[in-house]
């Protein structure tokens, strides 16, 4: 398997199984997971008692994922040119064949936007809404856009990146969280290294905050650099880490902590079944900062280096054929000669 297939695989993998590992104690506090689950070390059904995870079952991910793919899906049907409105459409049916709206699981600004949509608000309405959209569902679904560009493009990646978010977001931080994500999948499209991801994301997130509307939120970018020193403070001791970024930078659904924890941990495990279970028993939103995170170390490490029966159990859990996916996106790098051998 060469190394574009490896990262494009690693990365789809990475983000189906953060997602699906973190399900369980999504939207509970960190001592909540604890003193119902004790640990989590494998794949868990939804609790009856997680309002949210009750809708899932061992190893099936959450909207999260399901609507990375619901954009795929669009992209590979207009040849990859993203179309904000085939986009809407087709969220909108994914939310309405499983629920998503009456059972909460859509997030509070893709909800909003989305039944904006259905109900025919005008651009002007839309924009009021997406404007002040200031949660993770941007950051949740863009990893595998980061498949499509090199580092070198980090202009048409946030130009691509940011059309596609504004469907539902469109704030500055909601713009920059999801350029940061996709961007820091990007820079291992290459085969480079942890050593200078960091400046480049933290170039791309300063660069994509114009495209946004202006909000008065803590910065993505400052916060990043809070957690990889987190990261360097508490090498070896998970618990200690976990609680620094549980009190330190967050966990909520505010893209302004969720990203920042995403590539803390991402950083500090760069591996993704040490990331599935930090994510998992960290606190807040397991699901979505787990997807973030292990889709950035499937990206690093390469499908390869997963492990296989959770490869394996991913497939089982969910009725999708992610290697579709990653031959489409494959394909697409191909043509435009950008594989890195």
């Amino acid at each position: 398997m060469d190394q574009t297939l490896q990262v494009i695989r690693g990365t789809l993998y990475g983000q189906a199984i953060g997602d699906a590992f973190g399900m369980p104690g999504e939207l509970w506090s960190r001592a909540k997971i604890q003193d119902y689950f004790g640990e989590i070390n494998d794949f868990l059904d939804g609790p009856e008692s997680n309002e949210v995870a009750k809708n899932f079952t061992k190893g099936q991910f959450t909207d999260d994922t399901a609507t990375a793919l619901v954009i795929l899906d669009s992209l590979i049907a207009t040849d990859f040119q993203p179309k904000q409105a085939d986009i809407a459409e087709k969220l909108i049916q994914w939310g309405e064949v499983n629920q998503a709206f009456e059972k909460e699981i859509f997030g509070p600004s893709t909800k909003a936007a989305l039944l904006g949509m259905r109900a025919g608000k005008c651009r002007e309405e839309l924009g009021v809404i997406t404007n002040q959209a200031i949660t993770n569902g941007s950051a949740m679904r863009i990893s595998p856009i980061g498949l499509l560009f090199t580092p070198d493009e980090a202009t048409a990646l946030i130009d691509y990146v940011t059309e596609i978010t504004a469907t539902t977001h469109s704030s500055d931080v909601a713009i920059a969280g999801a350029v940061v994500v996709a961007g820091a999948v990007s820079y291992f499209t290459q085969g480079r290294d942890w050593a200078d991801m960091l400046e480049f994301v933290y170039h791309l997130h300063d660069l994509a905050l114009s495209k946004g509307a202006e909000t008065y939120q803590a910065s993505i970018k400052e916060r990043i650099k809070l957690g990889i020193n987190l990261a360097h403070r508490f090498q070896n001791a998970d618990q200690l880490f976990l609680q620094a970024v549980y009190d330190l930078l967050g966990t909520t659904t505010l893209i302004t902590e969720s990203v920042p924890a995403a590539l803390a941990i991402a950083y500090y495990a760069q591996d993704v079944t040490h990331c599935a279970k930090l994510c998992a028993n960290l606190g807040g939103d397991t699901d979505t900062i787990g997807c973030m995170a292990c889709a950035i170390c499937g990206a690093y490490q390469g499908f390869d280096q997963i492990d296989s029966a959770w490869v394996e159990l991913i497939d089982e859990a969910n009725a999708v054929n992610l290697e579709n996916y990653a031959q489409a996106i494959y394909t697409r790098f191909k043509e435009e000669g950008k594989l890195y051998e």
